[in-house]
């Protein structure tokens, strides 16, 4: 009966609530009913003004990717420049006043008139959208730059922009400013027209530029996320010399200066990828030529690792998200090694064919593709879309590999690949009789839950979180903690595999793993869909001591391994549960790392205590809510993935077999007291 009167309340209440939004919006329509709507109401935006306005549309974000984008677009420029064959120098120079540098050795912008707009080529490029050299094929063969607005919108979102070009003996520059007139602000204004200011005894341009902080979220580069970008440049662009200097001096250091140039192009790329690893052939198989006017180079090498890593990348451009050149070379290297097998014997008439997998077990392939009239989908570029680029890539894969094979001395190369798809090939019906796991209806009732996973009662997976939590005591304590409506609990009874050393099929053995994957409900590997992922937030709650530091890395290995998507939507998380409590009689603070604590104990005062938590069992349900999973006091740092050919090699470095890189890596680089600035979306 009390159950009864209870559900009487919340639904009058609900009524209640309903009613009052529909009285809400009754008053807001008619409010807005009596605004007059006419051509006054229209507002054109001149020049610049719409980049400024929504920023986010042309390069994604206002937080530190959008920041670096800036630097991509003048960058990509003059990395066009080197890939049709007119540079073979670029400088990047993070400046002393926060401002940035790039230099080039090209042919520079022309400084000509515009015969329509009867200003110079450099004011254009940098005042007009969709204004560009890249239109007509005629001046680069192939370009990442196709859609005329990366110079402009760079101009548009910084304070001030600087360009000199070096053209026919001859300097120019020019200057552009943010300026507020009547009230309003109009940014990339030129403040005089371009100029002759002297002369020049090489070719190029320079530009440099100050990003606008009322724009951004930050306006500091960061010199790890900037220098990796370039040493991928420079390994896409064979003999380039890439050179990235850091003049912003800290106290008592001097300027930092690094240097790329690869003379094997991506056959270096691709032995970087694989160092710490063990390689199966040590010089990878290069494939360089052109099909129906589209440019293909593959650089291809074998591991004895059990996923595949292809990095793709269309005119220079990386393409994270794939597209049709990967399924070229996905089908390509299929049909060709099918064959191959078929000829040496390795497949008999009675034998089914490989499947693509089989052959991608362990491999590393860096896909470079040069094409004109490129389909990008959307300004950030990260996936193609030119049906007419699998068939090339496809065509360019089948005739190198078979050029390649046809050397005796090759021979032995392909026998290592042939046997390696056929030990995928063997794994494979046993790793698909273990996914129908995550394939049975109402998994989260079935019997390989109960006991383990604590349900949440709301229904809508945007909203709902999981906490794998280490250890069955925390578990019940985060139980018993939790907002039952919108947070679940799985704890773990022991340490999940590390998926870094294991096919997929000894994976789905773990108990621990399967069990994730069930909770989930998204399936895994190439069956993997974010669309069935039942909690949009995946919290990882361990001690925060060694163990918990390495199931936390198990974790994020079998994720990025196997459930990458999830990594890379934004949807997995660090709970930060506190070291310390600081107190004193009514009053206590919290400290979260070693480097807090001194400043903990000094607003606390003396006769002070501290309480040092070993591990998560050792709080009680209220401490646990109150620091590790109320959303309006907690810290979580969210995992993501920047760069994901840095990402591949720390997990070898870090989850893999070579023991004396992981020590040297760790002993150089851990730091356990960085702190996020992450702030946690509130229920």
């Amino acid at each position: 009966m009390q159950e009864k009167i209870r559900a009487w309340r919340v639904f009058c209440l609900r009524v209640r609530q309903k009613n009052g939004i529909i009285k809400k919006n009754l008053n807001k329509r008619t409010i807005m009913a009596n605004k007059s709507y006419d051509a006054k109401d229209i507002q054109v935006l001149e020049g610049l003004d719409a980049v400024r306005l929504r920023p986010g549309m042309y390069i994604g974000t206002t937080g530190p990717k959008g920041l670096h984008h800036l630097l991509w677009e003048i960058v990509d420029n003059a990395i066009d420049e080197a890939a049709n064959g007119y540079c073979d120098r670029v400088i990047v120079t993070l400046n002393q006043d926060g401002s940035l540098t790039v230099e080039d050795n090209g042919r520079g912008i022309p400084v000509d008139i515009h015969p329509t707009l009867k200003i110079s080529a450099v004011e254009v490029v940098y005042t007009k959208l969709h204004a560009g050299g890249k239109f007509n094929n005629e001046n680069y063969a192939f370009s990442g730059g196709l859609h005329g607005v990366g110079a402009s919108v760079v101009n548009a979102l910084s304070k001030w922009l600087e360009v000199e070009v070096c053209r026919g003996g001859k300097k120019y520059a020019m200057r552009f400013e943010t300026i507020t007139k009547n009230g309003k602000t109009h940014g990339g204004v030129p403040m005089a027209p371009l100029a002759e200011v002297g002369k020049a005894i090489k070719s190029g341009t320079k530009v440099t530029f100050m990003p606008d902080d009322s724009i951004f979220e930050t306006v500091e580069f960061d010199f790890d996320v900037v220098s990796k970008r370039l040493r991928e440049l420079a390994f896409l662009n064979k003999g380039l010399e890439i050179v990235l200097i850091d003049n912003r001096k800290l106290e008592g250091a001097s300027e930092r200066v690094v240097t790329y140039k690869y003379e094997g192009g991506i056959a270096d790329f691709a032995k970087f990828m694989n160092e710490g690893k063990n390689v199966l052939y040590d010089t990878p198989i290069v494939i360089d030529t052109e099909k129906n006017g589209i440019k293909v180079s593959v650089a291809i090498q074998h591991t004895d690792a059990y996923t595949d890593n292809i990095f793709s990348y269309v005119n220079n451009i990386p393409t994270s998200e794939g597209g049709t050149h990967e399924a070229g070379l996905r089908s390509g290297l299929t049909k060709v090694l099918n064959d191959l097998a078929r000829k040496n014997g390795t497949l008999k008439d009675k034998d089914a064919n490989f499947i693509g997998d089989d052959f991608k077990e362990g491999l590393t392939a860096v896909l470079l593709v040069k094409m004109k009239s490129v389909q990008f989908e959307g300004q950030t570029k990260t996936k193609l879309g030119n049906p007419e680029a699998k068939p090339a890539v496809e065509a360019a894969v089948i005739d190198g590999l078979n050029d390649y094979f046809k050397e005796k001395k090759t021979a032995k190369v392909l026998n290592l690949i042939l046997d390696k798809a056929e030990g995928a090939c063997k794994v494979r019906e046993a790793a698909r009789k273990a996914k129908e796991i995550t394939r049975q209806k109402n998994a989260l009732d079935g019997a390989s839950l109960v006991g383990k996973l604590a349900s949440c009662t709301g229904k809508n997976a945007e909203n709902n979180e999981l906490f794998i939590v280490e250890g069955k005591s925390a578990g019940g304590t985060a139980k018993q903690a939790r907002d039952r409506y919108f947070q679940a609990i799985l704890p773990l009874r022991g340490k999940p595999l590390n998926a870094e050393k294991k096919r997929i099929d000894q994976v789905l053995l773990n108990e621990e793993i399967r069990t994730i994957i069930t909770a989930l409900g998204a399936g895994i590997g190439e069956d993997f869909n974010l669309d069935d992922l039942k909690y949009h937030k995946v919290i990882i709650l361990a001690d925060a001591d060694q163990d918990g530091a390495h199931i936390r890395a198990i974790l994020l290995t079998f994720f990025y391994r196997y459930m990458r998507e999830l990594v890379t939507e934004g949807h997995v998380y660090i709970g930060m549960p506190p070291l310390y409590k600081v107190y004193k009689k009514d009053v206590e603070e919290y400290v979260y790392s070693d480097n807090e604590l001194p400043d903990a104990i000094a607003r606390i005062g003396k006769g002070y205590s501290i309480q040092r938590y070993k591990g998560l069992g050792e709080m009680s349900n209220d401490q646990l809510w109150d620091t590790t999973m109320n959303p309006k006091a907690r810290s979580l740092i969210r995992v993501s993935i920047d760069d994901v050919a840095e990402a591949e090699k720390m997990i070898t470095i870090l989850m893999g077999d070579d023991i004396e890189s992981r020590k040297q890596y760790i002993s150089e680089n851990a730091d356990f007291n960085k702190k996020d600035d992450f702030k946690p979306v509130t229920k």
